[in-house]
């Protein structure tokens, strides 16, 4: 067993309740063509938390659930900042996490 897989585990819940504090948890999904895009993070058919949501987080859940390999790179911290670059004092908690996240699946250590 990967010993990444509890602090990822534990990351995962800090993102969705990062989301959840800033209002950004939606009760009602996104249409299956949203859903369904093949653009990176679905930019043409959803925002940002949505994907978060709605993709990264149902997939990770597989993943780990069904002891499937882990990725070997993240690039989630990236897309998050250009997202929040243009929204100043906002997703401060969720791109803590989602740097974490990007440094446990790395393997490096957090800076």
């Amino acid at each position: 067993m990967d010993d990444r897989l509890p602090a990822i585990a534990d990351e995962l819940l800090l993102i969705e309740r990062a989301l959840r504090q800033a209002g950004e948890w939606a009760q009602t999904p996104p249409s299956a063509e949203a859903l369904a895009s093949v653009e990176p993070f679905c930019v043409d058919t959803l925002g940002f938390e949505q994907w978060l949501q709605w993709i990264f987080l149902p997939r990770m859940k597989v993943i780990l659930e069904q002891g499937l390999a882990l990725p070997n790179a993240s690039g989630i911290l990236a897309m998050a900042e250009m997202v929040y670059m243009h929204r100043p004092g906002e997703g401060g908690e969720l791109m803590a996490s989602l740097r974490r996240f990007d440094s446990l699946i790395s393997g490096r250590p957090q800076a």
